[in-house]
C-alpha cells in the first residue's frame, strides 16, 4: 500500500493592528525625518553626510528629470546668491509702464565666474569661497541627494558666519553639465572651471561618458573667457593622460606650465580640500594635476 505524506494545514493568525510591533524605521524614513527636523529647527548645524548618501556616480545619459533654464538669461540666480541681488527695480515695459512679469529673473550685481563641475559634497566650493570673496562660485552636481547636501551646507555656513559676507558667494545647483552647460552660462562668462576627480569610466565603451572629450572641450571653450583656466585633477593616470591629450588637441586651449601651476593657490586647495582628494591622501595614492588656459580667439 502506497504511503501519502500530508503537510500540516497552515494556521494563519489574525492579529489586530495593536498587537503588531512596528519595526525600526528604514533609511529613507530616517533621512526624511532628519531633513524635516533640520528645516523646522532652522539651526546653523552643518548637515550630516550620512543622510545624503547616494551612489558614487550617475549616468549622464539618463533622463534625470532636471530643471534647467532655456537660456542663461532665464536663470534665476537670486535664489542662490541673495546677498548679491541688484537693488535696481525689475525692468519696466516701455509701452505700458508696467513692471515685467514676476517670472523675470532678478538681476545680480555680478555674474557667476567659477564653476566646480561635479562638485561632490562641496569641499572645494566652501574652501574656495573665502579665498575668492569677490567672485561668485557655483557647484554643479548631478546627484540629487548630494546637491541638496551642498545647498544645506552653504546655508548653514552662512548662518554660522552671519554678520559677515562669508559664503554668500557660494551656491550649488543640481545639473547635468554634459547636456546643459550652455543653458547656464553665456559666452566667455567663466574665469575658472574645476574638473576634480571625475568618474574615470574605465571601460572603452564608457569613454563617451567622460567629462572631457572633443565635444565637451568645445563647450568649455565657449563658456570660459580668453585667459581663463580649466583645472583638472584625478588619481587615475590613464584618465589624466586622456584629459591632457584631449585638451592639447583642442585649438582653444594651451597647457599651463608646471611653474605657473604650482604657484596657483587654487591648485593647492584643489589638491587637499576635496573629499576625494582627502580619500586619496589617506590611501597614499597619487594625484595628477593639469591646467589649461583658454587662448584668444583668432582675429577673424
Amino acid at each position: 500500500m502506497s504511503r501519502f505524506l500530508f503537510s500540516k494545514p497552515r494556521v494563519t493568525a489574525l492579529l489586530c493592528p495593536s498587537t503588531i510591533m512596528a519595526g525600526p524605521p528604514n533609511k529613507r524614513q530616517k533621512r526624511e525625518e532628519y531633513k524635516t527636523s533640520q528645516r523646522e529647527d532652522g539651526t546653523a548645524e552643518l548637515p550630516k553626510k550620512k543622510f545624503y548618501r547616494q551612489r558614487a556616480h550617475a549616468n549622464p545619459f539618463s533622463d534625470h528629470q532636471l530643471t534647467y533654464p532655456i537660456s542663461p538669461d532665464h536663470m534665476d540666480w537670486a535664489e542662490y546668491y541673495p546677498a548679491f541681488i541688484s537693488p535696481e527695480p525689475n525692468p519696466v515695459s516701455e509701452s505700458t509702464a508696467v513692471p515685467a512679469a514676476p517670472s523675470t529673473p532678478k538681476k545680480l550685481t555680478r555674474q557667476v565666474e567659477v564653476a566646480d563641475i561635479g562638485c561632490g559634497f562641496g569641499g572645494l566650493l566652501v574652501s574656495l569661497a573665502p579665498e575668492l570673496p569677490d567672485t561668485l562660485l557655483l557647484g554643479m552636481e548631478i546627484r540629487a541627494q548630494v546637491a541638496e547636501y551642498v545647498q544645506e551646507r552653504v546655508k548653514a555656513l552662512r548662518v554660522q558666519n552671519s554678520g559677515t559676507e562669508l559664503y554668500q558667494n557660494a551656491g550649488c545647483v543640481r545639473a547635468n553639465t554634459m547636456k546643459f552647460l550652455p543653458n547656464f552660462f553665456n559666452k566667455s562668462q567663466l574665469s575658472k572651471i574645476f574638473l576634480c576627480f571625475p568618474d574615470p569610466h574605465f571601460k572603452a565603451r564608457k569613454h563617451k561618458a567622460r567629462i572631457v572629450s572633443t565635444t565637451l572641450n568645445s563647450e568649455y571653450a565657449y563658456v570660459v573667457r580668453p585667459g581663463g583656466i580649466v583645472y583638472t585633477i584625478t588619481d587615475v593616470e590613464d584618465l589624466h593622460n586622456w584629459m591632457v591629450s584631449h585638451f592639447d588637441a583642442h585649438l582653444s586651449f594651451e597647457r599651463v606650465s608646471e611653474e605657473e601651476q604650482e604657484a596657483d593657490k587654487c591648485v593647492a586647495i584643489m589638491r587637499t580640500e576635496t573629499e576625494e582628494g582627502k580619500k586619496v591622501e589617506r590611501n597614499k595614492g597619487k594625484k595628477f594635476v593639469a591646467l589649461f588656459r583658454r587662448i584668444e580667439n583668432p582675429p577673424w
